[in-house]
């Protein structure tokens, strides 16, 4: 017989109407705190009555193509259907407890809520009713749903340096994965893009320690919300921890790195999204110094759950547990794979494509390989994550209920987030804004496809069908084409496709070239690359177009540093694009003829030569110049938070409340910005910091505060900073992290303090 539910629905949280203050009223934190216990209680409940199969099942997750038709559970045939059968297996035989990604094409919210409710239809009818979690890679919008709003990749979201911005971003992609019914979102990525070559250096947060972990809460509390909500979603921070610095470029291929710097530049993004609320973790693919992260109890529970605090899912990537054997070769089998990472700490396999490990899992408990105690924490982790969505009460969201799905207001907040994120990096003798009477010719390979300006995980995995599902969409190409006086000539494509003559001739008979160059859409393995310097083709594009005289405005469209220093000084003006998303066509066409305002800012260093990858937090010693022997290595084509704008901004009165501070004491830190010119504009205020002698050898500065505002014409506005000891600190020998006394600088739009830490 079929169990009710009462033993696991939420109960309500009755809030006193009184009018005395304070009298029987519990502030939010109490609040939290009596529903997670209230949860906890529920969670016990329910998991003291399942069997292990049950529980082993509900660690389990497979790809939707495990339960569709097709040739094998590798693939779905098309048009998509499920198949009742395979389902039936899965989640009954199985007992399966998560499901995630896509039939290999987008789906509309309304297919997405029928497959979906089979899922969780099916689920009602097990003993204990435990609803499925089904997950999905939402990382730039729901970009597997018809007709969601895509907005810019993070690269592009960081090079806003608008915290509020992502926030607001975030949160309308909740809502629209909600509308998709799917309330698992895989996002943010919180490793430090650090490595041009990495083919998913785009999905990062940028460079830099603090303005990844302040976007990554930002987006976190945008996705999340208040839990239970169904306009939010579960965040999935990833890829815990140091996936984004393989030591050869190439995607999930090794990584060296002490743990000094473990510690100091990759855990503390991962530390704030916890304390912001993350409620489950990615693991990183790769390996750390040797030890691949889903064999590392030291990362997993020591770390994780011992020093950070996380009390959430942690769910592997892609088939990762069998790669222990596959690939990393630290397990002689499959099974030996599985005891070890489930005793290191993860909570889920994503398998994906079967059964293998439910069924070689419960072998491992049963042989006392695996305590049931660390299979009874993982699965409460695992249901205490569905309580704090509502799955329980509401298995399913109806897209009826979200009317605002696809809207005008979405497609507007999309299009300010692709102009706050373009990037002026050169404006030689002011030549932009254009006029709109101007003759332009926009030329080159990513001028007229949507690909370049969405990049992967736009409709499939490598975007390559964004021009089919996005044909309702301005390429540059559209775009300008718009504006009077355009011409379209494609000069060279990726494929090798080559009119340069053409654009030449038609660049005689225009003004301006808009020269779009850049990269392809691409992500992970299949993104690897060898070189990051420009394509011939292009070259040979631009250096033609050059000796027509006319003058160049180069945008790249790209998904990390392509260097093109051959062709930097034949160019009048660069944009730096990232992958702007489907409004980022629009946005630029308003920069271009000043309707908007460029705001952007540089989120990583843009390397000038091909082996010169330097951060711009380098250390001294990365810049040692011998005179008349070589030069300097650290020659950057332009460095992180670089980023012009049409109008200009004096930075004037910087000011300290204080010049000495205790380890328990703050200063208060001041800027008065001005705008100069001649129209309103937005400032991205950055605060850096240098400390000036260190036991570690100290980097040269580093980012500490940031703050975006925007001023009209001799506007003028102060900027207010706090630094406590925390903006002093870094991780010593003996991995402590500590606040060292001494001398600091404080440098805040060329201006500079000194202030000492007592």
């Amino acid at each position: 017989m079929m169990r009710i539910l009462h033993i696991i629905l939420l109960s309500l949280i009755v809030v006193s109407c009184n009018s005395e203050p304070n009298k029987n009223e519990q502030s939010p934190t109490t609040k939290e705190s009596t529903m997670n216990s209230e949860i906890d209680q529920k969670v016990a409940t329910l998991l003291s009555e399942m069997t292990l199969e049950e529980k082993v099942g509900q660690m389990t997750q497979i790809t939707l193509d495990v339960v569709t038709k097709g040739d094998n559970q590798y693939s779905s045939s098309q048009p998509y259907s499920l198949d009742s059968a395979l389902v039936h297996k899965a989640i009954h035989s199985y007992k399966v407890g998560s499901i995630l990604n896509t039939p290999g094409v987008p789906l509309s919210k309304e297919d997405w809520y029928k497959t979906i409710k089979i899922f969780q239809d099916e689920a009602a009818k097990t003993p204990r009713q435990i609803p499925i979690i089904y997950g999905i890679d939402a990382i730039h919008g729901v970009n597997y749903t018809i007709g969601a709003t895509l907005f810019p990749q993070q690269i592009g979201l960081a090079a806003t340096f608008n915290k509020s911005l992502v926030k607001e971003v975030a949160k309308v992609s909740a809502y629209e994965t909600r509308a998709s019914s799917i309330p698992w979102n895989f996002s943010p990525v919180l490793g430090l893009g650090r490595n041009p070559l990495w083919p998913r250096l785009w999905e990062t947060f940028g460079e830099d320690v603090y303005l990844g972990k302040t976007m990554g809460v930002a987006m976190v509390e945008g996705y999340q919300g208040t839990l239970g909500d169904p306009n939010t979603v579960a965040s999935c921070m990833k890829h815990y921890l140091g996936y984004s610095v393989p030591l050869s470029g190439k995607d999930r291929t090794p990584a060296w790195i002490p743990e000094r710097e473990l510690r100091q530049y990759f855990l503390p993004a991962f530390k704030e999204a916890v304390d912001a609320g993350s409620i489950t973790l990615m693991i990183n693919s790769g390996e750390i110094n040797g030890v691949p992260v889903h064999a590392s109890s030291f990362l997993l529970t020591d770390v994780l759950r011992g020093e950070l605090g996380f009390e959430g899912i942690a769910v592997t990537d892609w088939a990762d547990i069998n790669y222990l054997h596959t690939r990393h070769k630290v397990a002689e089998t499959i099974k030996d794979a599985i005891k070890m990472s489930v005793n290191a700490g993860i909570d889920m396999s994503m398998v994906p494509h079967d059964f293998e490990f439910a069924e070689l899992l419960v072998e491992l408990v049963k042989e006392g390989s695996v305590s049931n105690e660390r299979i009874d924490s993982a699965v409460s982790r695992i249901l205490k994550v569905k309580m704090q969505l509502g799955l329980f009460e509401n298995p399913v969201t109806d897209p009826k209920n979200y009317p605002d799905f696809g809207s005008d207001k979405f497609a507007a907040l999309s299009k300010k987030a692709a102009i706050e994120s373009f990037t002026l990096l050169k404006n030689k003798n002011n030549i932009l804004p254009l006029s709109e009477g101007i003759k332009i010719l926009v030329t080159g390979p990513t001028a007229n496809s949507m690909r370049p300006l969405n990049g992967g995980w736009s409709y499939n995995w490598q975007g390559s069908e964004a021009d089919n599902y996005a044909d309702d969409k301005n390429t540059i190409a559209d775009a300008f084409s718009k504006k009077v006086n355009t011409t379209f000539v494609q000069g060279v494509t990726f494929e090798g496709g080559n009119t340069i003559e053409a654009a030449v001739k038609a660049a005689a008979k225009s003004d301006v070239v808009l020269l779009c160059l850049g990269e392809n859409s691409y992500t992970e393995t299949p993104g690897n690359t060898n070189s990051i310097i420009m394509p011939d083709n292009q070259i040979e594009l631009a250096k033609a177009l050059s000796e027509t005289g006319k003058k160049i405005i180069l945008v790249l469209l790209e998904g990390r540093p392509i260097i093109f220093n051959e062709i930097e000084p034949l160019v009048d003006a660069v944009f730096m694009g990232y992958l702007p998303g489907n409004y980022g066509a629009d946005a630029l066409a308003d920069l271009v003829y000043g309707v908007e305002n460029p705001s952007g800012r540089l989120p990583i260093n843009y390397p000038k030569h091909p082996h010169a990858f330097v951060n711009y937090n380098h250390k001294h010693s990365d810049n040692i110049v011998v005179p008349n022997y070589y030069e300097s290595d650290y020659d950057q084509q332009y460095e992180f938070g670089d980023g012009l704008s049409y109008t200009t901004f004096e930075y004037s009165d910087l000011s300290l409340n204080a010049i000495e501070m205790s380890e328990d004491e703050s200063i208060e830190v001041s800027v008065k910005i001005t705008n100069t010119g001649n129209r309103k504009g937005k400032e991205s205020v950055l605060l850096f910091i240098s400390d000036l002698y260190a036991s570690i050898t100290p980097e040269v500065r580093a980012l500490k505060g940031y703050e975006k505002i925007e001023l009209d014409a001799a506007e003028s506005e102060i900027v207010h900073f706090t630094i406590t000891k925390d903006e002093l600190s870094f991780v010593n020998e003996n991995l402590k992290t500590t606040a060292e006394p001494g001398d600091f600088e404080i440098n805040v739009g060329g201006l500079k303090k000194k202030i000492k830490l007592k």
